[in-house]
Formats: C-alpha cells, structure tokens, sequence
C-alpha cells in the first residue's frame, strides 16, 4: 500500500474495462470477488484525485484485505459545523514547524521592520503567493493527474502523444476528437479527468 495520502475515491480497470468506483474498501471487496473468481485480466486501480496507482494485496480471506487497507476518509465533523468544538482559552494551535531559512543581510532588515515581526512578514507572503498560483497550481496538478493515467492506461493507444499535447496546450475539443476512439471506458475516466483541465 502506498505511503501516500490517499483521495477518498478511486476507479479499478481490468484490462481497459471499468469493474469499479468508489471508496477504496468497496472497490477492494469488488475486485476481490473478481479475483476469487478467476480474473485473469491485469488489475490496476486508481486513485481518483492524482491517478497514483494503489497497491491492494489480495491474499487470503475479504476480511483480510481489507483489514491491510488504511481506514475509510471520513469527513472531519468539526469542519461542518454540525458539531461545537470546545478550545481551551488562549492562542489557538497553528501547527507551526520550525525550520531554517537563509535569506541574505537586507532581506532579514526587511522582516524585521514588518510588523509582527520576521515569521508573521513570511507568513503572509507565503499565504499571498500561495493564493495568488492557486488556479496554476490547481490546472498543474490536474494535468498531471490525466497525464499520468493516460500513461499507464492509454499509451499505445492511436492519438496518444496528440491527446497529450492538447492535454498541457487546453485544447478541450482538439483532446476530444483525438480520445474518441479509445475504449469506452478507459476514454470517459480520461475525459472525467481532463475536466479539471479544462474547466
């Protein structure tokens, strides 16, 4: 199993067929019931946020594999509102990580006459810039998702190096025609995926 957080939904492909979506437990138990079934076609899964492949061990018993998984994503009920949550009085609890900076002599008399001081100086900028790359980063990060399915799922595929152009140029319609052929179910998740792109 991946180290990595996992996104709360995945799809599984056997072959270029779709057998499953959902949250990782459920896609595991349907694609364990395959397995006991004689599947013999390749088994990959997905997950559905960056198209990392997830690792499940099948071995032995349904509760067994699903005992190996990481639990469910739930979704934090402090978050909601439907529920108060005491604070004890005081600053809050940022989760502030110390570590070093190496900024040259002016940079450091610039924090340091900022009010709040040098860490409340970066912080803004930090949360500044961060604001500001929002969308690049977003549009980034859902290109490489499609990307990286399209790799594993799609590489051979006729108007593959096409799709991808069009893929990083935002060519929505371009990307469209060159998909088309591709098997159906292996083209919709490309397709579901390249909204994020393209939106």
């Amino acid at each position: 199993m991946s180290t990595t957080q996992l996104s709360a939904f995945c799809t599984a492909f056997a072959g270029t067929r779709c057998i499953a979506a959902g949250d990782l437990h459920a896609v595991a138990a349907a694609v364990k019931q395959l397995v006991d079934q004689g599947e013999q076609t390749h088994i990959l899964i997905f997950d559905d946020t960056t198209s990392e492949p997830i690792e499940v061990d099948f071995r032995g018993t349904l509760q067994a594999v699903l005992n190996r998984l990481p639990p469910p994503v739930v979704q934090n009920v402090a978050a909601t509102g439907s529920e108060t949550v005491a604070r004890a009085p005081g600053r809050p609890k940022l989760g502030v990580v110390a570590r070093e900076v190496t900024l040259l002599p002016r940079h450091w008399e610039w924090l340091a006459a900022q009010s709040g001081g040098a860490s409340v100086a970066l912080r803004k900028l930090v949360e500044a810039a961060s604001r500001a790359n929002e969308i690049k980063d977003r549009i980034r990060q859902a290109q490489e998702a499609a990307y990286r399915f399209m790799s594993a799922m799609a590489g051979n595929f006729p108007g593959y190096e096409e799709a991808v152009r069009a893929l990083f140029a935002n060519q929505p319609e371009q990307f469209g025609v060159l998909t088309e052929a591709w098997p159906t179910d292996v083209r919709d998740h490309v397709r579901m995926l390249a909204l994020r792109v393209f939106m």
